[in-house]
């Protein structure tokens, strides 16, 4: 089995293994990203995720959250030659996300760390870690703003790449 088939299937597993535990999420929440890559090797990134929310307090919880993220390369050659490749990842994260409305909505910043299982050729695990600001809706709406960080996961590692973007995140959050 490849690494990063391996790698994946750990990650389903903990979250398999938190869902069967007494601790209950009090959100789900599935969402699209679009960012703009820090890096001059890449046009844009793409990508969706799941999210649990475990309630704390009403403005205080814990996210964990996973998916797939795609940055696009240019079609440029780099110094090395040859072209530049894409680079893929699932980030496996965990954070604190807080409200500044006592109501649990609104504004609100939350910071996330964990790791990006690289999935493209070439590229490996990282350290991850994502600072957000955003705006969550009673309806389920949720609308963030968000820095993410891979660390040097790609094929460019060498060249002193960072697989960095900012990233507009829409999602829609159902309560469980």
């Amino acid at each position: 089995m490849k690494k990063s088939t391996k790698l994946f299937a750990t990650a389903a597993a903990a979250v398999t293994i938190l869902l069967s535990t007494q601790a209950n999420a009090q959100k789900l929440g599935i969402g699209a990203n679009v960012g703009v890559p820090t890096s001059k090797h890449y046009n844009f990134a793409a990508g969706a995720d799941v999210r649990l929310q475990f309630n704390a307090t009403k403005q205080l919880s814990i996210p964990l959250a996973t998916g797939y993220t795609h940055f696009f390369a240019k079609d440029a050659p780099y110094i090395l030659g040859g072209d530049v490749p894409d680079y893929a990842y699932i980030p496996l994260k965990t954070g604190l996300k807080y409200f500044l409305d006592p109501s649990g909505s609104g504004v609100y910043a939350m910071g996330e760390v964990g790791a990006a299982f690289g999935v493209s050729k070439d590229s490996k695990t990282t350290f991850l870690y994502a600072p957000t600001i955003g705006y969550s809706w009673s309806s389920g709406l949720d609308l963030g703003l968000k820095y993410e960080n891979a660390g040097k996961g790609d094929a460019l590692r060498y060249l002193g790449n960072n697989s960095g973007q900012i990233a507009l995140r829409i999602a829609y959050g159902f309560k469980l």
